[in-house]
């Protein structure tokens, strides 16, 4: 069955810097967790470094969320080297089954999941990144040492995800109040902030402390003591 694209906000004439949102497709998609309606988006904008591309976003929907206020909601950033091969180097993947589990147990929510892989820098960048952490040095000394900027994350897509499923007003699961600030600032009413707890390993608490001192992350101290065994990844 053909699914006809529907756009949310256009690009503006003559210009590529404003964000186009496509809603693409819908389904169920049985979880672990539970059963999530999935939506996948589209969106067409300048990166970072000002070159025009797409990319597909999802938005993982539990229960009903259309005119709801305080919706619960995780707007989690891709990590292929934590979701998909297992790195220990940061809690990502543990987050993101956190905020799916935790949604389920709520009884509704949605979980938004960007295409940002590395804080926005890529992969390729995240993995160069990495080799500098190799020489000693933290995840925001590398990302300079590259000329790259600390975080080059945008959520754009996530205002306009969040007008397309109709939902009024959301609680953000996230330890990082930049991303409740830069909601706000797209004019996301955050009605409050739902911290995110996960064990942590050796290397991933050396992560997450690094966020916490330098990035104004707020983490409970005692979450950084790192489990003897293993633990999680990502940005």
């Amino acid at each position: 069955m053909h699914v006809p694209q529907r756009v949310i906000r256009p690009l503006s004439k003559g210009t590529v810097t404003t964000p186009r949102t496509e809603h693409l497709a819908t389904a169920s998609l049985p979880t672990r967790h539970g059963v999530f309606e999935t939506h996948v988006f589209r969106s067409v904008a300048n990166d970072e470094f000002g070159e025009q591309g797409e990319k597909e976003h999802v938005a993982l929907v539990y229960g009903e969320v259309r005119g709801k206020r305080a919706v619960t909601i995780r707007v989690h950033s891709e990590c292929m080297t934590s979701e998909v091969f297992g790195s220990l180097k940061c809690d990502c993947k543990d987050q993101l089954d956190l905020a799916l589990a935790e949604i389920v147990r709520r009884g509704s929510g949605a979980v938004f999941y960007l295409r940002q892989e590395g804080r926005g820098i890529g992969l390729a960048n995240k993995i160069r990144a990495y080799g500098l952490q190799a020489q000693g040095a933290d995840t925001v000394d590398a990302n300079r040492m590259l000329g790259l900027p600390d975080d080059a994350r945008k959520y754009d897509v996530v205002r306009d995800m969040i007008e397309h499923l109709g939902i009024d007003s959301v609680s953000l699961m996230t330890n990082n109040p930049a991303k409740m600030a830069g909601l706000r600032a797209l004019g996301v009413e955050v009605e409050d902030r739902i911290p995110v707890i996960v064990p942590l390993n050796s290397l991933s608490a050396a992560y997450v402390e690094t966020k916490r001192a330098r990035m104004a992350h707020d983490v409970p101290i005692p979450m950084l003591a790192p489990l003897k065994a293993t633990g999680s990844d990502a940005e």
